[in-house]
């Protein structure tokens, strides 16, 4: 694994060679030495690079820059990481130009492969801001991660909802982690650091430079199930992260914004060409259901108890249906004339809310 991190670090120092291209070089060596064992026609071959490139691998000598970057990490606290690391997230390993190596404060469990992105205008509206307040705070509440930028406005507020939740949540940064950006942040940072992650894949020092941001919105929709876009404009940056969704197989959502104004033209705009509208965090859960089938939680009577057992007249009809025995969902939703896609959802919502439980064979019964 030291040795994986060194030569990944000596290969990131070289800047002709991005992820891209470590990631080709990767795939045909299979290690990291082998890349710099490798004699000069085979690494051009292999990477499907010029020789003058690969002669700039073969003549890297900066050893003692990679030393001091890891020593450097290590008095910031912070942690390197590489593809061949448990503790790298599955989801970007399969990504277009996944990066080789991230830079981590805190630190990632297997219960954030359920993640939801959250991004938005920096120049946010009341209207913006409480909608990514509320809805992180409830997606927080039934164990989704909410991935975002840490950026100022919708990122930031998505952010501080899920924290407030007492929910996971990881910032993903265009900067070195040695830097806090945008400043006003640094107890946003040092809040997700402990419950929750920092990452960047760019080394430490790295300036918040514009060129960055659209490398580290890859990495936001990357690491998530699907990205939700609170409030855009049309220029927003946030809508490169739903382009990046979209070509990685994503599932991309919009709050639905006042027609008059600027700040939700975009997410109006992705809605009409086909993104999931959100007014609840019950329309993520239920667009998600088949994906975080994994992620239900039991309802603690300490924690949110009375808010978290609310439940509709659906829901309620449900419970009285399997108040008789488990039934299996076509037949729940027969009795009940309630579709199946959306019998789903509540059926999800039910077990989030610690009332029900599914057994085997698409069954479910009262707890």
């Amino acid at each position: 694994m030291g040795k994986d991190l060194k030569y990944l670090l000596g290969l990131s120092f070289i800047d002709a060679v991005g992820a891209a291209t470590a990631g080709r070089l990767l795939s045909a060596f299979h290690s990291p030495q082998a890349i710099f064992d490798a004699g000069l026609t085979e690494l051009a071959a292999a990477g499907e690079i010029s020789v003058s490139k690969a002669r700039r691998i073969k003549e890297f000598d900066s050893w003692d820059k990679v030393d001091a970057e890891i020593e450097r990490a290590a008095n910031n606290n912070i942690r390197i990481i590489t593809p061949f690391d448990g503790e790298y997230p599955e989801s970007l390993s399969h990504i277009d130009g996944a990066p080789t190596l991230l830079y981590l404060k805190g630190g990632l469990i297997a219960e954030d492969r359920f993640a939801l992105a959250m991004v938005g205008s920096r120049n946010m509206s009341e209207y913006g801001r409480k909608a990514a307040s509320d809805l992180s705070y409830e997606l927080a509440l039934s164990g989704i991660t909410i991935v975002s930028g840490m950026a100022r406005g919708i990122d930031t507020a998505s952010h501080k909802g899920a924290l407030k939740a007492q929910g996971r949540s990881i910032a993903v940064l265009g900067c070195g982690l040695d830097k806090c950006y945008p400043p006003e942040n640094q107890k946003l940072m040092s809040d997700l650091s402990e419950s929750g992650c920092v990452i960047s894949e760019f080394p430490l020092g790295t300036p918040p430079l514009r060129e960055n941001f659209p490398r580290r919105n890859r990495l936001i929709s990357g690491l998530s199930l699907g990205v939700l876009v609170v409030e855009a404009t049309t220029r927003s940056g946030s809508l490169i992260t739903a382009r990046f969704a979209l070509e990685q197989g994503r599932e991309i959502f919009a709050v639905p914004g006042n027609i008059t104004s600027s700040n939700s033209d975009g997410t109006n705009s992705l809605i009409k060409r086909g993104a999931k509208p959100v007014q609840t965090a019950q329309d993520v859960l239920e667009e998600m259901s088949s994906q975080i089938k994994g992620l239900l939680r039991s309802v603690k009577a300490t924690r949110h108890s009375a808010e978290r057992l609310e439940i509709n007249e659906e829901e309620k009809a449900i419970c009285n249906v399997l108040g008789s025995g488990s039934k299996h969902i076509d037949n729940i939703s027969r009795e009940l004339r309630i579709p199946a896609a959306r019998l789903s959802g509540l059926l999800l919502g039910l077990e989030m809310k610690g009332m029900i439980r599914q057994t085997a064979g698409n069954n479910f019964s009262i707890l």
